[in-house]
């Protein structure tokens, strides 16, 4: 029988507590054992992308099959993963971000959570405000006609 998978859907707004945690929305975390592994990474249009454990084993299978001798596979594999966080959610389902991945995405004591389906993102809420309108209106039909949705 094959598992559930996880959909990672909606907008959350959070407050970051004084130790930097940030809680992860019920109805993402009940999908994983706490034990689960995340990873978080700075993401180029400056937010931080979330990978749950299904996307962080195709990424694994993906790095894994990189070739020792590839000098340009290697230095993005040591670049990357020098830049990102693993984590699993305590039993309050809180995650502590590093100072880094918080200053990438201009978090500071607020955060925005938008599901992406398979992964979620977390921005500062002026990114996400940027976001929503980049996407509104007949630019958001034109993506949707785009990607053939």
């Amino acid at each position: 029988m094959q598992a559930a998978k996880a959909f990672y859907t909606g907008l959350f707004r959070h407050t970051l507590d004084d130790k930097a945690r940030l809680t992860i929305p019920s109805a993402w975390r009940y999908a994983h054992e706490e034990a689960d592994t995340f990873l978080a990474t700075p993401h180029p249009d400056g937010y931080i992308a979330v990978l749950p454990p299904s996307e962080v084993e195709k990424l694994h299978e993906k790095i894994s099959a990189m070739k020792l001798s590839d000098a340009s596979a290697q230095a993005f594999a040591a670049r990357f993963f020098s830049q990102t966080q693993s984590f699993s959610f305590d039993k309050s389902g809180r995650v502590g971000l590093s100072a880094d991945l918080l200053r990438h995405a201009g978090v500071g004591k607020d955060a925005v959570m938008a599901g992406a389906l398979t992964k979620f993102n977390i921005y500062s809420p002026a990114r996400w405000q940027q976001e929503e309108t980049r996407t509104a209106g007949e630019n958001f039909g034109d993506l949707m006609r785009r990607l053939d949705i």
